[in-house]
């Protein structure tokens, strides 16, 4: 009895919408131009930040500068961490000179950085159903 239970359970968890699922609202601030791409990663797994590499579930979303904003909608309920790279040229790749970054960086909770990325720590932030957003602020450091 208790393992038909366990099964009836575990496929009740696995019908669409069973799950809770999450929007996230993103506002983008401080660009110096509305020129290009904003290119947005967003995941749930630490090793794959801040480039969603090797991160099959992370997502993945491009819009233009001059919109702003981007939304990532039905997300499981979780902790994520995103990045976004001003993509001026729109050449789909954060150029650098001598390995500072000529294009505008930016991170969710808007952490404190000035030498590599943030850590997965300061940035990771709940979306918890309807009503989560992020703010982020670019930084330019060329």
């Amino acid at each position: 009895m208790r393992k038909t239970l366990a099964l009836a359970l575990v496929a009740l968890l696995a019908l669409p919408g069973a799950a809770p699922l999450s929007d996230i609202d993103i506002s983008v601030d401080h660009l110096r131009s509305t020129k290009g791409l904003l290119q947005l990663c967003l995941t749930a797994n630490e090793r794959s930040f801040p480039g969603c590499e090797d991160d099959p579930a992370a997502r993945r979303m491009t819009v233009r500068a001059k919109d702003a904003v981007a939304r990532f909608e039905n997300l499981p309920v979780g902790q994520y961490a995103l990045a976004i790279v001003h993509d001026e040229n729109g050449n789909n790749k954060l150029d650098t000179f001598a390995g500072i970054p000529k294009e505008g960086i930016g991170f969710s909770r808007n952490p404190s950085f000035s030498f590599g990325p943030p850590r997965f720590s300061q940035v990771v932030f709940v979306a918890q159903g309807a009503g989560t957003s992020q703010r982020v602020k670019i930084k330019y450091y060329l």
